[in-house]
């Protein structure tokens, strides 16, 4: 089914505020993103408002819709959210994983330990590699709502890491291992309710390490 006009305007502002070239701050005009796309400035409007619902843009009086500033309180609330999400969708995903599935999410969480060891550690290289991670863990999940949720709390946080920090190598190597003992989790088949509490602690001591130590501003 072709996509809708709106739908095809809001993939293409949501993308361009994903991958940053649409910065905080920028003032987004709706005829020009109407000409610049070929379309009128209805389906952008209808766009801009479901971005706004997803909080990435702000309307303000006299100026029109801008990419929302970063506020690092935006992380510790969305790390809420999704140690919460994730770790209901870890333990739903984890009863339809396949051994080829798990056997992509260690190689991953090797890769990623071999960064968190290098003495040129690249915290945008460990950021990519850690989404995946929890990509392929989540993604049998058979609840599509919780998913849809779950990705678009996946794109807000990785808007704000790129724009304001990224990981350290202290929480990179306690990362990877609490990584390795959520799959030994689903390995073994363990009860839902002890995946899920481990899929979730583990989002929160992020949150709770970057709340008590705040990296620097980049």
């Amino acid at each position: 089914m072709t996509p809708s006009k709106s739908e095809m305007v809001y993939q293409e502002l949501r993308s361009r505020v994903m991958d940053g070239r649409y910065v905080p701050g920028f003032r987004i005009v709706l005829g020009d993103v109407a000409k610049e796309l070929s379309v009128s400035v209805v389906p952008v409007r209808e766009a801009l408002r479901r971005l706004e619902a997803e909080r990435m843009i702000t309307f303000t009086t006299n100026v029109g819709a801008q990419v929302a500033s970063i506020d690092v309180n935006d992380y510790s609330e969305s790390m809420q959210v999704l140690a919460m999400m994730e770790g209901v969708a870890t333990a739903i995903a984890a009863e339809h994983i396949s051994d080829e599935q798990l056997g992509r999410a260690a190689e991953v969480n090797d890769q990623l330990r071999a960064l968190a060891l290098s003495d040129s550690f690249d915290p945008h290289l460990f950021t990519q590699l850690n989404n995946r991670f929890h990509e392929i863990i989540c993604g049998p999940c058979d609840n599509a709502h919780l998913m849809e949720l779950l990705r678009d709390e996946w794109g807000r946080v990785a808007v704000i890491r790129r724009n304001v920090f990224a990981f350290e190598p202290v929480r990179s190597e306690k990362s990877v291992a609490e990584h390795d003992h959520i799959l030994g989790l689903i390995r073994a088949r363990a009860p839902f309710a002890e995946i899920e509490e481990a899929a979730r602690r583990h989002k929160l001591r992020t949150r709770r390490e970057f709340v008590e130590s705040p990296p620097p501003p980049r």
